[in-house]
């Protein structure tokens, strides 16, 4: 995943979430995903999927019982 790619996520992902503190990060030493971050609190990693010649992102994102257990 290059910058002007990580760009474009990062502006869908500010848009559709009206977040403008959402960064996309890219990954050392990994050309396939980066990391997605809140200010500084990390949320999650995007993939990019080549497969069947159609390029598109996937964003994982682990929530903890514990996160959970801090919002009640």
């Amino acid at each position: 995943m290059d910058k002007t790619e990580m760009a474009k996520v990062e502006r869908y992902l500010r848009q559709t979430f009206a977040n403008s503190s959402i960064r996309v990060v890219g990954r050392p030493k990994k050309t396939d995903s980066a990391e997605v971050y809140v200010g500084e609190e990390f949320l999650g990693v995007l993939f990019v999927d080549d497969e069947d010649g159609d390029r598109s992102f996937n964003f994982t994102m682990a929530i903890l019982d514990t996160d959970l257990e801090e919002q009640a």
